[in-house]
C-alpha cells in the first residue's frame, strides 16, 4: 500500500530539490546554470537551514562541480551535483572519468539547447550527446516523474550489478519552471528507500588501499570497457526492479517506457519527455474519432531498451519517432536512428519515419502533433514513407 504523501503545488526543480533533501546526500557541489540553477539554490537553503547534512560545496566551473563529485564519490561518499546545456558540455571529459572510475554519481540534467547561438530554452541536444559517455540516462514527461526518477536513480546508481552514474533529465521551463501538484513521500519512507551508502571500494578505506585514476594500457583497458558495458546491460533488469519496490512506497509504476492507448494501434508517435504529454492529447482526440493511434514515451535510453522497443512497436503499422535534438547525422535525430536500427532484424518492421521538432524551446502544439499522425496517414495510404526525416516545425 502507498504511503501517505504530501500534495503541492511545485516547479519542477523544486520537486527535484525535495527529491534530493530526502536523499541527503553527503557531497553537493554545485554551480549555477540556466535553467537548472534553482534546484542547487533551493538546496543551499535546506544546508543553511540545517535540514540536511550535505557538504555543500561551491566552485568555480561545471567541470569543477564534476571533478569535486567525482573526488567525494570515490572517497566514498554519497555525491550528486546537476546541471544543464554548456555546463553539461563543460564536465565532458569529467562524464567519462566518472563512469570508467564506476563512481553511483546521480546528477538530475535540466535540458537546454547548446550554443550556438546562444539559447536558454529546451531542446535535447545537450544529453543526446552524451549518451556515448556511460552514464545511465532517464526522462521524465513531468514534475512527478522527475522527482520520482531522482529518488529511484540512486538505487539504479548504486546497485553492485551496475556502478554507473546516472542522469535524471527533464524539460527545461516547461518541467524545470512549470507549476503542477507534486505527490511527495514521507521523508523517512525516502531515507528508508534509498538507505545508507555502502561502498565496496573507496579511496579513504585504509583498511582496503585502492588505487584511483591508474594509468591503464592497452593490455587491461578493453577488459575495463568490456566491464562497463556488461554493467549497462545489467542496468536495464535493476531499473525494472527498483521500479517495482518503488511503486510499492509510492504507488507510481515505472518502466522502460510508457505505453499510451497502444493495445490496437495503427498510427504511433514516439517521444521523449514534456512533448509527450501534448501527444497524449491529440492521442485522445483522434480516439474520440475513432481513429487507431497511441503514443510510446521512452524512459530510459540508455540502456537503450531495443528489444523491448521493438515487441512494443511491431503491432503498429506506422511509426513517427520526433528527436528534439538534431545531430547533422542527415539520417535523422538519435532516438530515430537507433530505433530503426534496432527493427533490422525483427520480423515486422512498420513503416518509420523520423522529425527533429522544438529545437532552442520552438511550442511544439496539438496542431504539429496532429500533422504527423496525417502524415503517417499519408503514409499508410501509400504503403511506403514519402520522407524518412525532416524538421517538423521549420517556417516557410
Amino acid at each position: 500500500m502507498a504511503n501517505e504523501q504530501r500534495l503541492a503545488a511545485m516547479t519542477g526543480n523544486e520537486a527535484v530539490a525535495h527529491a534530493l533533501r530526502q536523499i541527503d546526500p553527503d557531497v553537493i557541489a554545485a554551480y549555477p546554470i540556466t535553467p537548472q540553477t534553482d534546484i542547487v539554490q533551493y538546496y543551499s537553503q535546506f544546508v543553511s537551514d540545517g535540514l540536511v547534512k550535505t557538504e555543500m560545496v561551491t566552485v568555480e566551473s561545471e567541470h569543477s562541480a564534476m571533478s569535486a563529485t567525482i573526488g567525494a564519490s570515490a572517497a566514498g561518499a554519497r555525491a550528486m551535483t546537476a546541471t544543464s546545456s554548456q555546463g553539461l558540455a563543460l564536465m565532458w571529459e569529467m562524464l567519462h572519468i566518472a563512469s570508467g572510475y564506476r563512481l553511483p554519481i546521480v546528477m538530475p540534467v535540466v535540458n537546454r539547447a547548446l550554443s550556438g547561438p546562444i539559447n536558454i530554452h529546451c531542446d535535447h541536444s545537450d544529453t543526446m550527446g552524451a549518451l556515448t559517455t556511460g552514464w545511465i540516462q532517464i526522462y521524465a514527461e513531468s514534475a512527478q516523474e522527475a522527482y520520482d526518477n531522482a529518488i529511484q536513480a540512486v538505487r539504479i546508481a548504486e546497485d553492485p550489478r551496475v556502478l554507473l552514474p546516472t542522469m535524471v533529465c527533464d524539460d527545461g521551463f516547461i518541467t524545470s519552471h512549470g507549476i503542477e501538484n507534486v505527490s511527495l513521500l514521507p521523508d523517512e519512507v525516502v531515507k528508508g528507500f534509498v538507505g545508507e551508502y555502502k561502498p565496496s571500494k573507496f579511496l579513504l578505506n585504509i583498511s582496503d588501499p585502492v588505487t584511483v585514476g591508474p594509468l591503464v594500457l592497452p593490455d587491461y583497458y578493453t577488459e575495463l570497457k568490456f566491464q562497463q558495458a556488461e554493467a549497462m546491460k545489467a542496468a536495464k533488469q535493476v531499473i525494472l526492479e527498483v521500479a517495482e519496490e518503488y511503486a510499492k512506497i509510492s504507488g507510481r509504476k515505472y518502466g522502460l517506457f510508457e505505453e499510451y492507448k497502444m493495445d490496437d494501434a495503427e498510427r504511433v508517435v514516439v517521444v521523449l519527455s514534456s512533448a509527450a504529454g501534448t501527444a497524449k492529447a491529440v492521442v485522445n482526440q483522434l480516439r474520440a474519432k475513432g481513429e487507431k493511434v497511441g503514443l510510446l514515451k521512452p524512459r530510459v535510453l540508455r540502456p537503450f531498451p531495443a528489444e523491448e522497443l521493438v515487441a512494443a512497436l511491431s503491432g503498429a503499422k506506422a511509426v513517427a519517432v520526433m528527436d528534439r535534438a538534431e545531430t547533422f547525422s542527415t539520417q535523422g535525430g538519435q532516438l530515430f536512428t537507433e530505433l530503426r536500427a534496432a527493427f533490422y532484424d525483427a520480423p515486422k518492421r512498420p513503416l518509420m519515419r523520423g522529425y527533429v521538432f522544438g529545437l532552442g524551446g520552438r511550442d511544439t502544439t496539438v496542431r504539429e502533433i496532429g500533422k504527423v499522425f496525417e502524415d503517417l496517414r499519408g503514409d499508410l495510404e501509400r504503403g511506403s514513407v514519402s520522407e524518412k526525416y525532416t524538421h517538423l516545425d521549420v517556417r516557410v
